[in-house]
């Protein structure tokens, strides 16, 4: 009996050490991958500010793009939602080119100026070559899901420079109110050393001069939870959580017309790409190009930007339309960094109207705007001490967590699960 216990526990040792090294191989690809892609992201980004005239490609770039995954890329056109669906049902997994694909259509869309973000195509790359490893060692179902999750997580870490976060999201983006503490671990370690491996490239990830990091109090000590403070972020989250709803429900309702009005899925971006140039004439600056991190031109309205003195009453109105009209005609890449803007942007008007300070704000809207829209409040207020400090961690959490109930089930992720249902089903369950 004795030896057959050993040789159960040997053999348990050897899978979980096989295991590990899997996850570690994978971890570090995919941080490498992410890297790369930041890279270009870069590249990109100043050759299109260099070259403004880039712009007026976008209608062509889009729709060259949309031929592409018509003609070769239809089983990886899901995106992100098939990866969620293939660890809540396996079935034939994620096929690898879908990292290729995404990857090249995202910076394409950078390269134009489409309004898009860059968390979907990590979380694709993760997910994809997490599928790959997994039928290349001949992982069982319910391994390949962990892996998938691992993906994920490794995936979202990486892009952002925020591995725990990105362990938490891989876990929380799921299912709607309930974590699945199993593969918490896992993703935990594949989101940490993905970061470091992207870090080893030499890739620096933003830095946003939040400087507000709790109140002096009259005998010098810092107080972190002021009740007045946090009654106004309680209430500037509630508008937070709209802004996440109208943002979903603008880029599900529009891309249902699209189809309608065009059914060809590769013509779509045209009509994205054209309604881009429209909105940039109108506006009359380039600002709400791209992921808008940094400003195209001095004293314009990037995510930077909204930290500072300056005021932006009408940038989140902007961001807004420019980000639904390109994810809603079918253009890659993905809604955080948008969202990013948009809630920070909000953040900005709102710091100014109850005169409190701006660079809070802005950061409670930066991550309360995200946690509304993709259900994900844990994940969000971690990121919020990842990129800027644990001193605002009770600000950060109650932003992201009413902005979550305030936002109700409507997400960007619609084959997140609510119980049983994913949100597509849930959505046409209240419609009928």
């Amino acid at each position: 009996m004795n030896d057959v216990q050993n040789q159960f526990r040997f053999s348990s040792v050897l899978g979980y050490c096989r295991m590990l090294a899997v996850l570690v191989m994978l971890s570090v690809c995919i941080g490498s991958v992410c890297a790369l892609f930041l890279w270009l992201l870069d590249v990109v980004t100043a050759c299109r500010i260099a070259h403004p005239g880039l712009l007026f490609g976008l209608p062509l770039a889009g729709v060259a793009v949309g031929l592409w995954y018509f003609w070769f890329g239809r089983d990886v056109e899901g995106g992100a939602n098939l990866i969620v669906d293939e660890i809540h049902e396996p079935g034939a997994g994620v096929q690898l080119r879908m990292a290729p694909f995404v990857l090249i259509a995202t910076v394409v869309s950078h390269l134009f100026g489409a309004s898009v973000g860059r968390e979907g195509t990590a979380i694709q790359v993760g997910g994809s070559l997490a599928s790959a490893t997994a039928r290349l060692f001949g992982l069982r179902p319910s391994e390949t899901c962990a892996l998938l999750t691992c993906g994920i997580a490794a995936g979202f870490g990486s892009v952002f420079g925020t591995p725990v976060a990105g362990a938490v999201f891989a876990l929380e983006v799921l299912t709607l109110g309930r974590l699945d503490y199993r593969f918490l671990l896992p993703a935990a370690t594949a989101s940490i050393i993905a970061d470091w491996s992207c870090r080893a490239w030499g890739v620096h990830h933003v830095f946003y001069p939040l400087m507000f990091q709790g109140t002096v109090m009259a005998d010098g000590t810092l107080w972190h939870v002021n009740p007045v403070l946090a009654a106004k972020v309680a209430g500037a989250a509630v508008v937070f959580g709209l802004l996440s709803w109208i943002f979903a429900e603008s880029v599900h309702r529009l891309a249902a017309v699209m189809k309608t009005v065009c059914p060809r899925t590769w013509l779509r971006p045209a009509i994205g790409g054209i309604a881009t140039i429209l909105l940039v004439i109108i506006v009359g600056n380039r600002d709400y190009l791209g992921l808008g991190v940094f400003p195209a031109e001095p004293g314009g309205a990037s995510i930077v930007s909204f930290f500072g003195p300056a005021f932006y009453p009408w940038s989140w109105l902007w961001k807004l339309v420019f980000t639904v009209v390109v994810l809603a005609s079918g253009f890659k890449g993905g809604e955080v960094t948008p969202l990013f803007f948009l809630g920070a942007a909000a953040g900005n008007v709102l710091a100014h109207a109850l005169h409190v300070p701006v660079d809070l704000f802005a950061a409670v809207g930066f991550v309360s705007v995200f946690a509304g829209a993709a259900n994900t409040p844990l994940a969000c207020t971690l990121m919020g001490v990842e990129l800027f400090g644990a001193g605002d961690i009770v600000y950060f959490a109650i932003g992201c967590f009413v902005a979550c109930v305030c936002s109700g089930k409507t997400g960007i992720y619609l084959s997140q699960r609510v119980g049983t249902m994913t949100l597509r089903e849930a959505r046409s369950r209240i419609r009928n």
